[in-house]
């Protein structure tokens, strides 16, 4: 990939979204990882009126390495950060629901995180005229691994066709600070909580089979595209 010509071509087209739909800026929600890192430098690329904003929800390393990684990246592009805490909201938020929905099924609960983070996120965005950028690379897209009208709602995606190892080349590429490079990938849902552990592969076997059809994990990729085929087209329609 010739990453210089990549992110040329990615930064005018960020221009021309702004441009077209007359909004102001752009608005993201920043998790401190690969993903959100990455968009927010294409973002302030394209624009200086980019805020990037800290949701933290319960889970400590929201409040530890989340939120330093998310400054660090702030302050090496010169990225105007907010951060606005969800945790009273969510546990409040929960005390209504669990009469009805128990505590036998957590995500049910984690789900909770990324949905009220973008509630917050167009909230702001809204009062501000800024468009939502989203933050979801390729292999995540493909697996399903995002929650649907959570992370995978925004206006626009500038890297929604990158597969993960794309992603590394375009930070890399960039300067982009080596703690986040090398941490490794997470939602931050929950403690201990990681990308590869979750979906049990990792984004070396998903980008592979992608690209050649090929992964000793075929069967186990291909299932979790199939189940989570509705996350990308929406709400399924009869006789659509």
């Amino acid at each position: 990939m010739n990453y210089e010509l990549e992110v040329k071509n990615r930064v005018e087209w960020i221009k021309n979204v702004l441009n077209k739909t007359g909004a102001k800026g752009v608005i993201l929600g920043n998790s401190g990882g690969k993903d959100c890192s990455l968009v927010e430098i294409l973002c302030r690329m394209a624009t200086p009126n980019v805020l990037s904003v800290i949701m933290p929800c319960e889970s400590s390393q929201n409040y530890g390495s989340d939120r330093d990684h998310a400054y660090l990246v702030a302050k090496a592009f010169d990225i105007p950060t907010i951060e606005v805490d969800i945790t009273r909201a969510k546990q409040e938020l929960k005390k209504v629901i669990e009469p009805f929905a128990g505590n036998d099924v957590p995500m049910a609960y984690n789900n909770i995180n990324p949905r009220l983070r973008m509630s917050v996120i167009y909230a702001i965005g809204q009062a501000k005229g800024y468009l939502v950028a989203g933050t979801g690379n390729a292999s995540e897209i493909y697996m399903g691994y995002f929650t649907k009208w959570g992370d995978g709602g925004y206006d626009f995606n500038p890297i929604n066709d990158l597969l993960v190892e794309d992603v590394y080349g375009m930070l890399k590429y960039l300067n982009c600070p080596e703690q986040i490079i090398e941490k490794k990938p997470s939602a931050g849902l929950y403690e201990g909580q990681t990308d590869e552990l979750e979906m049990g592969v990792s984004y070396t076997e998903i980008d592979k089979y992608i690209k050649t059809g090929k992964s000793d994990f075929a069967e186990k990729i291909q299932s979790a595209h199939n189940r989570t085929e509705h996350k990308r087209v929406g709400a399924l329609k009869y006789k659509e």
